[in-house]
């Protein structure tokens, strides 16, 4: 089965060479996007999940438990708004792990440009982003679609892009042009309030503002971006597996459409987006520093 054809169709026959489909489709170079665009009408068999349950979706329906939200205004200049926010991050760290924070510093204008950026390359011609299609890591910006596409029991639905932006920079030129100045842009907006959240973080353990920077966890930063295309069949599959994330900290920029969920309570839980918020993750890397 090729999967870059027009018209996709399930393959049940026992011929089925799953690892023929996933090299044809590694191999164009074209990612779920390119499929779309070719037009099929089925969900190749390499996505489809064996897991999906009609339970999958209802958690969300069956309660009222909400994501904290969290307002910065005033962390920097009024102490007693300090001491609230620190207070509000630790209770939503300790039992969530996730909260959205809005009045970050980081404009609107900024963050639209930036989802504007990502859609921009996804949407580019094929062969503009062939240059930068790598499973390597040596790259120093790479697209790919699913980077564990060959171990992973089912692919997902979405195509993306990486860059590693500190602390050691790519050069301009190493970057698409269609994203390179918003890019750029953005990892230092980021990077001015990872280093507030870190520093909340560290007080909020009853630590030294700058413990948590001390221990180098606002030193790196990856830029991962996914672009999720409309899906023929989407009962069938999922853009994003659950997973948790192996890093100190990880800021989210969702766009309007939603989807994203988070496990609280033993219920996948939906995270609206909130205009103008961001969604932080307390990451594994931290949790497993805490612990020691």
């Amino acid at each position: 089965m090729v999967v870059t054809s027009g018209a996709g169709v399930h393959d049940d026959s026992n011929n089925y060479d799953r690892e023929k489909e996933l090299k044809a489709f590694d191999n164009s170079k074209a990612g779920v996007k390119g499929l779309v665009d070719a037009g099929i009408t089925k969900v190749p068999r390499m996505f489809i999940r064996s897991d999906i349950s009609s339970n999958t979706l209802e958690t969300t329906k069956k309660t009222q438990y909400k994501i904290p939200v969290i307002d910065l205004q005033g962390i920097e200049d009024d102490p007693r708004r300090h001491k609230e926010i620190s207070d509000q991050v630790r209770h939503a760290s300790e039992t969530w792990g996730f909260f959205q924070i809005v009045n970050h510093g980081i404009t609107v204008s900024v963050l639209e440009e930036m989802k504007d950026g990502v859609r921009r390359f996804f949407e580019q011609d094929t062969e503009v982003k062939k240059k930068y299609y790598a499973r390597e890591s040596g790259s120093r910006f790479r697209y790919q679609s699913n980077f564990d596409l060959y171990t992973a029991p089912f692919a997902n639905w979405r195509d993306t892009c990486f860059c590693m932006m500190a602390p050691d920079p790519p050069q301009p030129q190493e970057l698409p042009e269609v994203l390179r100045d918003i890019l750029v842009k953005y990892t230092k907006e980021v990077m001015r309030l990872g280093s507030c959240l870190f520093r909340v973080l560290s007080e909020a353990l009853g630590l030294r503002s700058n413990h948590l920077e001390e221990m180098g966890c606002a030193e790196g930063l990856a830029v991962l971006s996914h672009y999720y295309p409309p899906c023929p069949e989407p009962e069938l599959t999922f853009g994003t597996s659950k997973h948790s994330d192996n890093d100190f900290l990880t800021v989210l920029l969702q766009d309007q459409i939603g989807g994203l969920q988070v496990l609280y309570e033993d219920q996948w839980l939906d995270v609206p987006p909130v205009p103008g918020a961001l969604v932080i993750n307390v990451g594994d890397l931290l949790q497993a520093s805490l612990t020691f």
